[in-house]
This record gives C-alpha cells, structure tokens and sequence, in this order.
C-alpha cells in the first residue's frame, strides 16, 4: 500500500456503481444524496480526507441515475477518479443555501421525481426540496444497504488485501505471546505489524486480552500480565482502503490440560457447525441455532457481521433473533463469523473469520490456521 492519496480500482469503482444503479431501477430513485462515509465511498471511489468521527447529514455525494454524473464535495483533486471532473467538485460551506445552490446547478435535478437520501436532518428536510422541485424525498439508506450487502468479485479481492495486513499483525502478536508478557505489548506489537503492513487505522479497539476464569464474557482482573495457564484472545481488525478486514484467535500459555483440549473440541465443533450453515438460502438465524445445538451459551457479542466499507448487514445477535428469522443469506455476502466458547476455571476460546457465502458452500477468506489445544505456547 503506497503512501499517496489514490482513487479505489476502476473495475471497484464500476462493478459498485453498477449494483447501486440497480437498486436505484428497483426502488425507481432518480437521484441519490448521500452523506455516509461508506456510502459516499461506494458512489465515488474517492478516499473521504479529514472527516474522522460522527457529523450531521450533509449532501456530500449526488449520484444521477440517468447521466451516471457524481458530484462531490471535495476542495482539492488528489485521489479523485478520472470520471469525476473537476467541474463536478465543491467545496465545504458553512452556509448550507451554498451547497443547495450546488445541488441546483446539477443536470437532472429539477426534473427528478424520486430523491434518495441516506439520512436528513430537520434543516435539509426543508432545504432539499429547493434543490429538487419535482421530486418526493424518500429513505436511500435501504437502496444502498442492498446494494452493499453482496460484494463483487472486485470487492472481495479488496477485503483479502485487508485481512492479509490484520493476519501479519496477528502472527506477529502469537510470535510474541509468552508467559510474563503484557496486553499493552501484544496490542503494540499487533498494531506495529499492521501499520507496517501500510494500514495505520485499526477497525477494533482492543487487541488482545486474557480471558476470564470466572465469567463467560469479561476479560481477567488484574494488571494486564500474561501468565502461564491462561487463555488469551488476540484480534485484529484493520481498516484498508475503506475495507475492514477482521481475524480473531486465542492462545493458551503452557502445556494444555485436558480441560482447555476439551475447550478447544467444543470451539472446534461450534466452528464446524456455524460453518455448516454459511449457505444462500439460509436464515440467518440458524447462525444463532447453530450455537443451540452445539450446547454453547450464545454470546454477548454478534455472531456474525457484514464486512466491507465499515460494517455491513446482516448483524447477527441474540438481541436481533425476530430480524435474523426474517433475513437470508445471499450469494456473494461477506460475514465475519464469530465461534465463542467458555468453561468456569478455564476461561474462553474466542475465534474470528471471514467467510464468504455461497450457493455450493462457504469459502473461508482467512488463511491463519486454527489454533489447537495441542499446542502449547511460552
């Protein structure tokens, strides 16, 4: 990954445009103003500079489905695709009747009868018919949901190169895994390595963590030591030109007893299981089933989510079970697939992988092996 500002490929850039064009038929939207980072990303192939954190809606993206024209806001043209001219940018306002006026000068838009927006706010609610005379403001959010959810071909190959920079930093932090080291060190390490790997954006705030004894979801008390018999998760989530690759494992400190093997079997047959299930056509759901029939406690956590620009649909958790009976899984969507197990006095076995669905099966897009009980560390 080089250091300078660059569009996303141009076979991404099409093959996305071509889906979202899709929706765009299939929801009869004319005009998508969009204001999300990942949405604006998807449209536009264009890297968002200095935009680090949550903001209020704002017409940052307009897509014309007719003319294929993207207007962006964008005060300078470094990591612009070609096919967005130096016409189509504009620069940030703090008036916003500035940015109406942007949207006014638009071809299409004062013929356009059906807007989509992928959030509004009270002042652009009033504000953006104005800018669209003709048309009925409606949600865009759902449009571009469906188009993210099934990633082309293009889109996986980019989720690879992220979770090859998350998977380095992983090896690395096993390589350094040791009785007396410490959680700080292990997520420096781990974070090093992917920086090395040209990503400076983690996508998961922790790093690594030994695994409570005595509850099912918290990491140990204590002053962060690592220490022969524990069992410690390692993750790694990167962010990579607008792709979050994540991979998960955890090691345990010393020669295994048969209670961590018997825990590292269940991990195994939870994993076998959830795979099982990766397959277009299935609910949801049976992610969740597939922890009940293993006889784990399902956790805390979701066990599975999208994965591309930032975090996609499905989000498969108990919390969620009336959504995951009413949601399939399609052809071509990307889940981060989560196998959590835990034994009272042991503590956790927590994996992490990337798995693609199919027609014919699942392909699991991770190449770290899985860790074996067998194996001892430190």
């Amino acid at each position: 990954m080089g250091i300078d500002i660059q569009a996303d490929g141009r076979a991404l850039r099409v093959s996305r445009r071509e889906r979202a064009i899709a929706q765009m038929e299939a929801y009869d939207l004319d005009v998508l103003v969009l204001g999300r980072q990942a949405n604006v990303r998807y449209i536009s192939g264009a890297p968002q500079l200095w935009v680090v954190g949550t903001r209020p809606f704002g017409p940052i993206c307009t897509f014309v489905r007719a003319t294929g024209e993207i207007h962006l806001n964008s005060t300078w043209d470094e990591g612009i695709p070609e096919e967005i001219p130096h016409e189509n940018l504009y620069g940030l306002a703090w008036n916003p009747m500035t940015l109406i006026g942007v949207l006014q000068n638009i071809k299409g838009t004062d013929t356009a009868r059906r807007v989509g927006t992928d959030a509004l706010t009270p002042t652009f609610a009033k504000l953006l018919p104005m800018a669209f005379p003709q048309a009925e403001l409606v949600d865009g959010e759902q449009a571009m949901r469906d188009a993210r959810r099934i990633k082309t071909p293009e889109e996986i190959e980019a989720l690879r190169r992220a979770l090859r920079v998350a998977e380095e930093g992983l090896a690395k932090a096993s390589a350094e895994l040791t009785d007396g080291t410490t959680e700080q060190s292990l997520a420096g390490v781990l974070l090093e390595a992917e920086a090395a790997g040209g990503v400076s954006t983690p996508a998961t705030q922790d790093a690594a963590w030994v695994t409570s004894k005595e509850h099912p979801w918290r990491r140990a008390d204590g002053d962060g030591t690592v220490r022969d018999g524990d069992l410690v998760a390692l993750s790694a989530g990167v962010l990579a030109d607008g792709y979050v690759g994540e991979v998960a494992r955890t090691h345990y400190v010393g020669e295994p007893t048969d209670a961590v093997r018997a825990l590292y079997r269940r991990r195994d047959e939870l994993w076998d299981r959830l795979l099982d299930v990766c397959r277009a056509g299935t609910t949801t759901s049976a992610l969740l089933d597939a922890y009940q029939q293993a006889g784990e406690r399902l956790p805390a956590m979701p066990v599975a989510h999208g994965l591309g620009l930032g975090f996609d649909p499905p989000v498969v958790s108990p919390d969620l079970r009336a959504t995951a009976e009413r949601d399939a899984l399609e052809d071509g969507m990307v889940l981060a697939v989560t196998a959590y197990v835990w034994e009272p006095g042991v503590g956790a076995v927590f994996t992490r992988d990337a798995v693609v669905i199919g027609s014919d099966g699942p392909q699991v897009l991770t190449h770290t092996p899985s860790v074996s009980g067998a194996v001892a560390l430190g």
